[in-house]
């Protein structure tokens, strides 16, 4: 077995985790409907949420070329480790008694967009790491728009402005499905 390939084990169970989160919140308000109210804005992150674990887990086979290290191998973990908790966060576990998730939503908004930064900070040094070929590949749309919705991060932890964090989400969402 090729060290990628035995790497890239322990990375897939971790974003296979990742998408379960994602999809039993998903199947869960659908299993009981009118238990909790739901929150549009919440599920637009879970979209999103989607589509940067699909994304990244594709642009990863990018890294078969690497020289693997111990600390290269930690580092992805790491990464894998910050998609699972930003997909852990999106819905509240069934047990923890939430009825609104408008209000779950905003009582775990600086920690969400707070791993949303770590993960742009990581996702820069994990492009990094697979080439300048590659950073320069992903062109002006990965270059402004990282920093960008980095700023939007920011913003969104300080304020609670329903609009503001509607188009947040939207604005991410847009990033995903364009990128």
């Amino acid at each position: 077995m090729e060290v990628f390939n035995y790497v890239m084990v322990l990375i897939s169970v971790i974003t296979g985790l990742a998408v379960t989160q994602l999809l039993g919140g998903i199947a869960q308000l659908i299993q009981e409907p009118g238990r909790v109210r739901i929150y549009w804005v919440q599920l637009v992150w879970a979209a999103a949420n989607f589509l940067w674990v699909v994304a990244w887990w594709w642009f990863e086979f990018s890294l078969s070329r690497q020289q693997w290290t111990f600390q290269l191998y930690l580092f992805v973990i790491g990464y894998a480790v910050i998609t699972y908790l930003r997909c852990a966060i999106t819905f509240p576990p069934a047990t923890a008694g939430f009825e609104d998730m408008r209000a779950y939503y905003y009582s775990r908004r600086g920690f969400a967009y707070g791993l949303v930064i770590l993960q742009i900070l990581v996702d820069f040094a994990d492009t990094l790491l697979k080439g300048w070929a590659h950073l320069i590949a992903l062109g002006p749309m990965y270059w402004i728009g990282m920093p960008a919705l980095g700023v939007a991060a920011i913003i969104a932890i300080k304020t609670r402005s329903h609009i503001y964090h509607a188009a947040c989400a939207l604005g991410f969402l847009a990033y995903g499905v364009v990128f």
